[in-house]
């Protein structure tokens, strides 16, 4: 399955979850936010959304600010 994930592709063995894929590629710590085709994923959901072949995800930070 290929995927793209912040413009940079990537080739996945098995079908995998949301949280799945940022444990796979190290990416769990807090504040992280994620969009799947340009729709955002909800953090309660990760654990179920399935990653698809194609799929062209956006991974962002948050940060704190004034």
């Amino acid at each position: 399955m290929n995927i793209i994930v912040n413009d940079q592709a990537i080739t996945l063995s098995a079908p995998m979850t949301v949280q799945q894929l940022l444990e796979h590629i190290k990416r769990t710590q807090s504040g992280t936010a994620l969009a799947i085709n340009q729709i955002i994923i909800p953090r309660s959901e990760w654990h179920t959304h399935q990653i698809n072949d194609g799929d062209n995800i956006l991974l962002f930070q948050a940060i704190a600010g004034g």
